[in-house]
């Protein structure tokens, strides 16, 4: 599948880590939506931005992306969750199907994740922005 011209949200912590990652899918043709490294960061962009799908670090500085990606999931947004624990406690049950890449990971392994996750969404406009929710903002 295709994925130029998809707007992909990154939220990550780790500075080269987001950085390799922004460079992997801008060769790809993706336009890339942050990267955002906090929690605050990620909950506006995931209210604000006209997004087709997101990839975020689970643990950003001691806290879970989960309130950004109950935005996402809102929003119908398909996301990948990565992180160097994956195991299932600290998943909530709402998220538990979502799919997982663990860290590290290689940009190969994180381009096939991304074209299996977009696969199955249609072509066209990327997620209208809505308006903000102020009962999910920091």
């Amino acid at each position: 599948m295709d994925i130029s011209g998809k707007r992909i949200l990154i939220v990550e912590d780790e500075f080269l880590v987001a950085l390799s990652l922004q460079d992997s899918l801008m060769s790809l043709g993706c336009v890339v939506v942050g990267p955002v490294s906090s929690l605050r960061s990620a909950i506006h962009a995931a209210e604000c931005e006209a997004i087709d799908a997101a990839i975020l670090d689970v643990n950003l500085r001691g806290d879970l992306v989960f309130p950004a990606a109950d935005v996402l999931a809102a929003r119908g947004v398909p996301m990948i969750f990565c992180s160097g624990h994956l195991g299932d406690s600290q998943f909530p049950p709402r998220h538990s199907d979502h799919l997982r890449v663990p860290k590290p990971y290689t940009g190969a392994l994180m381009t096939t994740a991304l074209r299996d996750l977009l696969a199955g969404q249609p072509d066209g406009e990327p997620n209208a922005r809505p308006g903000p929710n102020p009962t999910l903002s920091i």
